[in-house]
């Protein structure tokens, strides 16, 4: 059962973003395909490019091929999308495909109706907003500037990955974001739909609620034992030790 009237005295809000402040279908059904018909350009035209070398060797690195070439490398990247694999160098090819396609106009992001206008008056008082998907930085990026709603960056203190900060499902994670904020863990509060980067964070101190949207792949499952809200609407968030 949802809990309303959730209310919290924190710092800061750590979002996630798919099934959170947005639809995973969106990222399913819109952006894996997009990326998925450019790795093998990528590979092969810009495989010098810092980005996509440094990706190239962490996929040699974490299937033990060494010597994989660009269509075998390919491959991987999309077996690991059709398992929905939070691998790093795929986050970090998608990012570079996606921020591309947000630049040129083929993508907007989407964002729940509830959510943009929760953020904005957060930040107006003043609390400070981060992500932390597992969606590279890059895409995050994208995602945040280029939202039906206009860019909506400056809302936005820092964005996390699982390159800068590590594993979602992983305390140590949770605990490298506090020391990289500056926010104590208790004055921190993590909202996903995940079950286990809601323990993570837990774990680490946080604070921590858990969103459960119909139509979301995490919805049936529930959030265990974590307060839950269905909207951001049902979440109080304030700060007592703001000067603005």
């Amino acid at each position: 059962m949802s809990v309303r009237g959730l209310t919290y005295d924190v710092d800061a809000v750590v979002l996630d973003i798919e099934g959170t402040t947005s639809a995973t279908g969106f990222v399913v059904d819109v952006l894996y395909p997009y990326s998925r018909a450019r790795f093998a350009e990528l590979l092969t035209e810009r495989a010098g490019e810092p980005t996509v070398a440094r990706a190239i060797e962490q996929v040699r690195e974490l299937t033990d091929r060494p010597d994989a070439d660009a269509a075998t490398i390919e491959k991987t990247l999309n077996a690991w999308l059709d398992e929905d694999r939070k691998a790093t160098p795929l986050k970090s090819l998608q990012g570079v495909i996606w921020s591309e396609g947000f630049a040129r106009g083929d993508l907007v992001s989407h964002f729940y109706d509830d959510v943009v206008p929760r953020l904005r008056a957060w930040h107006a008082a003043g609390l400070r907003l981060y992500v932390y998907s597992s969606g590279s930085v890059s895409a995050q990026r994208a995602w945040f500037t280029n939202s039906p709603a206009g860019d909506l960056t400056s809302l936005v203190s820092g964005l996390y990955d699982t390159e800068n900060a590590g594993p979602k499902q992983e305390p140590e994670s949770y605990r490298r974001i506090a020391v990289s904020t500056g926010v104590p863990a208790d004055r921190l509060l993590f909202l996903s739909d995940r079950p286990g980067e809601l323990d993570a964070a837990r774990a680490a101190g946080w604070h921590a609620v858990g969103i459960r949207r119909p139509g979301e792949p995490y919805f049936q499952q529930g959030v265990g034992d974590h307060a839950q809200a269905g909207t951001f609407d049902e979440i109080a968030v304030s700060n007592s030790r703001s000067t603005s």
